[in-house]
């Protein structure tokens, strides 16, 4: 059997679905002429996947506006002043904020899962977002009447939903974004929101089985937007012990844009859990420069030097294009280097016998 290897999620969006967007948030675009753009895109998004060989897709997040925010699009318990995260470019992106309770999602990510499985020939993939991103949507001044703690057990049981809604409808596997974790570390280097938000993804996955959560999993890296990262500069070490305690099946980590991979890997095998596999980014979408397979190829080898081949998948480092506003990247490159993704991992399986 060749090594598993799997999209982490978002694909840039063409520039007339880029356009769309713009329009529909500034109110000049109708809910429906959207959709017809959208789902224009998620079928080209998916049939160029299928094109590059990927034995299981994504809808590439071409019909949400944002990784992060999706379950709150048309909510009206929002308000735009959340918290801000700066990225090292000197660019920013802004949380909102609860306004008011109880806490709901207004809208799951079944509804994306569904919409992709009517044009793939393969299993599909759905990212969800983690609880841990969406806690940060609490205010540190608190609400009258809807405590932290009623919030958060409102979160959990919306996001047990997300997930599990997933599951139902046939997911391959259901990936929680993390992209929070290393930030966390550069907030507070105590690391006791690290922790916090460790406790909280634990808090949703053990609300399902053993068998469930080997469908589910955790993806980390330090953020990707507009060419440029929010937590590249902390430590990875800092992150991964923690990180590997998280009870998902499935632990995807960014690795082709780390400076010295081999320490990360012989952290990585450190910490394993005995139940993951763990999928390492050969792919960086940053970089302007795509990936040989060759290249791809020498990353997996050396991953497999610390990691068995049976608990071993590739990945990409993160999604190419999270916020639906970032064109910094091209569909044409992104889908090169997931070529290179595939071909590469292939040609690692074959040079281990798989």
């Amino acid at each position: 059997m060749s090594l598993l290897t799997e999209q982490i999620g978002s694909i840039p969006r063409p520039p007339e679905l880029v356009s769309a967007w713009a329009a529909h948030g500034a109110g000049t675009l109708s809910d429906d002429d959207l959709a017809v753009v959208a789902d224009a895109s998620l079928r080209d998004t998916i049939k160029r996947l299928e094109a590059t060989g990927s034995p299981v897709v994504t809808d590439g997040e071409q019909t949400k506006s944002s990784f992060v925010t999706y379950p709150l699009e048309g909510s009206d318990q929002l308000a735009p002043d959340g918290v801000t995260i700066p990225f090292e470019d000197g660019h920013t992106r802004q949380l909102p904020r609860l306004a008011s309770g109880p806490f709901r999602y207004s809208v799951h990510a079944e509804r994306y899962l569904r919409a992709a499985q009517e044009h793939a020939t393969v299993p599909v993939k759905q990212a969800v977002i983690a609880p841990s991103a969406l806690s940060l949507l609490y205010p540190a001044e608190g609400l009258p009447g809807y405590s932290r703690d009623q919030f958060l057990d409102d979160l959990i049981d919306q996001a047990e939903a997300d997930v599990r809604g997933c599951l139902d409808a046939g997911a391959h596997v259901v990936q929680l974004d993390f992209t929070e974790g290393r930030l966390s570390v550069k907030l507070d280097p105590g690391k006791g929101l690290l922790r916090s938000f460790v406790d909280l993804n634990n808090r949703l996955l053990e609300r399902f089985s053993a068998e469930e959560r080997a469908r589910i999993g955790i993806h980390t890296c330090p953020g990707g937007d507009q060419d440029s990262t929010h937590s590249l500069d902390v430590d990875y070490a800092e992150l991964l012990p923690d990180l590997f305690r998280i009870q998902a099946g499935r632990v995807y980590i960014q690795l082709a844009s780390e400076a010295d991979p081999r320490r990360v890997l012989e952290i990585a095998a450190q910490n394993l859990g005995p139940d993951q596999r763990l999928f390492v980014g050969v792919v960086d979408p940053i970089d302007p420069k795509v990936e040989t397979p060759e290249q791809v190829r020498d990353r997996v080898l050396l991953a497999a030097e610390y990691i068995p081949a049976d608990r071993l998948g590739t990945c990409d480092d993160c999604g190419f294009s999270p916020f639906a506003d970032d064109s910094s990247t091209s569909r044409d490159l992104a889908f090169a280097k997931i070529a290179a993704r595939v071909q590469g991992t292939a040609m690692a399986s074959e040079s281990l016998g798989l």
